[in-house]
């Protein structure tokens, strides 16, 4: 054989340079991608995460291990990002405000005007202003309606607002109080206050005050920690287990509330026990609106001080941990303040599910994930889509009164449909 001929070392690979064999044992040279039929006979070594295999050798073999936010096409990132910014700019912001102001404004104006009896839009500001005497369309607007418009404001807002945090604190985008089967824990809570109170006469002149949000407080609470814990088994939580927990939960303390009331004897509870199970806002009244008024304004301003953690569990509980933030206590707190103002929602409403589904992520198309532009956003489009839902509701068969739950749940769950149809990603996905 020539001096200057080429020899093969082991496994067919060239030896290089006459003269100068290689160690078989050594790696190719990370700067220099394999190429030419000689690497695609044979499997390459590792090389930078940085630099992409080209060649035959790329096409004959499975990619390394990278690095996270390496160049090379394909290459999963699992560097956690920084917490999503908002589209737009502060005028968008400030027009998709004042477009839901306007809308709500204008849908609360039908809903004093429309109706069994219809108003005439001048009797209803002469009414509101005081301009007119005592009529019977100033007893309707003022006594009647002003009472239901307002209180169903206030009850979509507070669903909207608790939609959005459970979806961030849970990350899971099919997260809503109905859903998680908190509303029908409420209702559980608010039904045995009712059957206790009205049996042995416990909570007396207090029941609807103050003994029924409690109660149904407690059972809310209770109903959201039994489905988490259920469905976060195995230190995993999906899509489809945390809904199915909630669907369950749900079945059984409507179950309980029903016991309850045949066990009870008292038949004349079963059509307030209808009421909280398809919701309505025929009974609102002005003694009624307070304690959920104050309950949302105090809701939503604790938890916008905590929109920058919820914008952390966004991004993942790992990235918010060595961020600083205790994800197991601020979830809990997040739960029991959650836990508070769905309660005192549902005892005021009833259990109105899917709006603190749809309105959080109508909120999120229009001003992104930042939960300082979320929350105000989404409690307006909530209080909309209640005002509307409870306008539909009496004026569709009038003069007989939908609940609004019925109208609700015939909009929200194709939406539940359409949004479990169009997950992204393995089960379980985050948002």
């Amino acid at each position: 054989m020539s001096p200057t001929a080429r020899t093969a070392g082991p496994a067919g690979e060239p030896t290089g340079a006459p003269g100068a064999p290689e160690d078989p044992q050594a790696p190719p040279r990370q700067d220099t991608p394999a190429t030419g039929a000689a690497g695609a006979g044979r499997p390459a070594g590792p090389e930078r995460a940085d630099t992409p295999a080209t060649g035959a050798v790329g096409a004959g073999r499975p990619a390394g291990p990278e690095r996270a936010g390496a160049g090379s096409p394909g290459a999963p990132v699992r560097k956690a990002g920084p917490p999503p910014r908002a589209p737009g700019g502060p005028l968008r912001y400030a027009v998709v405000v004042a477009g839901l102001l306007l809308a709500l404004a204008a849908a609360a104006t039908a809903s004093l005007a429309l109706g069994s009896v219809r108003i005439p839009p001048g009797q209803v500001l002469d009414a509101l202003t005081g301009r007119s005497g005592p009529s019977p369309f100033r007893t309707i607007v003022l006594d009647v309606r002003l009472p239901r418009v307002l209180l169903g404001a206030v009850v979509g807002a507070g669903l909207a607002v608790v939609g959005a945090v459970l979806q961030a604190v849970v990350r899971n985008r099919l997260a809503d109080p109905f859903l998680l089967g908190i509303s029908s824990g409420a209702s559980a809570g608010a039904v045995l206050v009712l059957v206790l109170g009205g049996g042995v006469g416990l909570f007396g002149g207090v029941t609807t005050t103050l003994a029924l949000p409690a109660g149904a407080f407690v059972g809310a609470l209770l109903s959201l920690v039994l489905v988490y814990g259920l469905a976060r088994t195995g230190g995993t939580l999906t899509s489809t287990r945390l809904v199915l927990a909630g669907v369950a939960v749900s079945y059984i303390l409507s179950a309980l509330a029903t016991l309850l009331l045949v066990v009870a004897g008292r038949p004349e509870h079963f059509q307030e026990a209808m009421h909280w199970s398809l919701g309505g806002l025929g009974s609102a009244r002005w003694d009624t609106l307070a304690l959920p008024a104050v309950v949302l304004a105090i809701g939503v301003g604790a938890l916008l001080t905590l929109a920058r953690p919820l914008d952390l569990l966004l991004v993942g509980e790992e990235e918010a941990t060595v961020l600083g933030l205790d994800t197991a206590r601020f979830r809990a707190a997040v739960f029991v303040l959650a836990s508070l103002v769905t309660a005192v929602m549902v005892s005021a409403s009833g259990a109105v599910g899917f709006v603190g589904l749809m309105a959080p992520h109508a909120a999120r198309l229009a001003v992104g994930a930042p939960h300082r532009r979320l929350l105000p956003v989404a409690a307006l489009g909530g209080a909309l889509a209640l005002v509307l839902a409870d306008l539909a509701a009496r004026t569709v068969a009038a003069p007989q009164d939908i609940p609004v739950g019925v109208l609700t749940a015939l909009t929200g769950g194709p939406f539940f449909l359409w949004l479990m149809r169009r997950r992204p990603g393995p089960e379980g996905a985050a948002l």
